[in-house]
């Protein structure tokens, strides 16, 4: 079968992952890489044996793509989706999507309408853990979840920056938030309080270092998150809750508590590579099915963070309805 072409755009922080794991995935071939930074376009472009530019529209241009690896930060998006679907090329989109909610709707049409193969980098999705969770909450009622993200400052400059990162949940706590949805079903209201508290310090900051979301379900399960980077460690998990059973995921391993018993299954997949070994294998296939967090998956979880953050602004309720069609 003929090896996928593959480009990235943003070859820093987490193109890292995707970058190791295509260059050692027999069915693709890193062809070319792009970056603004000159100096990480060259150096990724020797190391991994691909054509180096600085101008996307030139690599667009020169080099024959099969699939794109966006992995620039949440407010450089800009056109880059739209130019490559016209080209037909397929797309994994890493998270957040986007900052511009409008816009996030505008790719996904246009995205949806194309017919290429599309994902999101939601990638704890692939955990096999995640999947006997899903498997073994299939046919549970769910009343109660709690999730956490609790992490230390990142010292990306942008990251401090609302209008730049969209703020931790946006940009990082989204993981979880993402799992809550994929797991208990959709979410149709959220209700945020946001605080910076302790690392006013940090010049330029913007964003809060504390926020709690109260969540509910479209099943009319209630659900709560908590997020904040002012701990010197890395936490984050899930509990998810109902009638005698107890499901909680810690870090990549699950342990599920009923009556009589507890079961605890630890995981044993890179999630990344599954991530990407997915993504590669649908293109070959042309199954999006094999995608387990579609752009629409990211587009949903978006609003929802957003959503959050328009709630703190406006000290009310949200529900996801008035949200999409502010």
């Amino acid at each position: 079968m003929k090896k996928v072409r593959v480009g990235f755009v943003g070859v820093g922080g987490i193109a890292n992952a995707h970058l190791n794991n295509i260059f050692q995935n027999g069915d693709a071939e890193i062809v070319a890489v792009c970056d603004i930074e000159e100096e990480i376009a060259i150096k990724q472009g020797e190391k991994y044996r691909a054509n180096a530019y600085t101008d996307f529209d030139q690599m667009l241009e020169k080099e024959k793509i099969d699939a794109l690896f966006i992995c620039v930060p949440p407010f450089a998006h800009g056109d880059i989706e739209e130019k490559a679907v016209l080209k037909g090329i397929h797309l994994l989109v890493e998270k957040p999507i986007e900052l511009d909610f409008n816009r996030a709707k505008e790719k996904a049409e246009i995205i949806g309408r194309s017919g290429v193969i599309n994902a999101s980098g939601y990638c704890l999705r692939y955990l096999d853990t995640v999947q006997i969770a899903k498997d073994y909450l299939k046919d549970k009622q769910v009343a109660m979840v709690r999730g956490h993200y609790l992490t230390s400052f990142v010292p990306t400059p942008w990251y401090r920056i609302k209008n730049k990162s969209g703020g931790q949940l946006v940009e990082q706590a989204t993981h979880i938030l993402d799992l809550m949805g994929y797991l208990c079903g959709n979410i149709n209201q959220v209700q945020a309080n946001m605080s910076l508290q302790v690392m006013n310090d940090i010049e330029g900051i913007d964003i809060p270092d504390v926020t709690s979301v109260n969540i509910r379900f479209e099943s009319g399960a209630v659900g709560h998150l908590d997020n904040s980077f002012i701990q010197h460690d890395h936490r984050m998990g899930l509990e998810i809750l109902g009638r005698d059973f107890r499901l909680e995921i810690n870090g990549t391993t699950i342990s599920i508590f009923e009556k009589d018993k507890t079961t605890t299954y630890e995981s044993k997949v890179n999630f990344y590579e599954e991530q990407d070994n997915a993504f590669i294998k649908a293109i070959q296939t042309n199954n999006q099915e094999l995608v387990l967090a579609s752009y629409q998956d990211g587009l949903e979880t978006l609003g929802c963070s957003l959503a959050a953050n328009v709630s703190n602004e406006k000290g009310s309720i949200i529900t996801m309805e008035e949200f999409y069609k502010d």
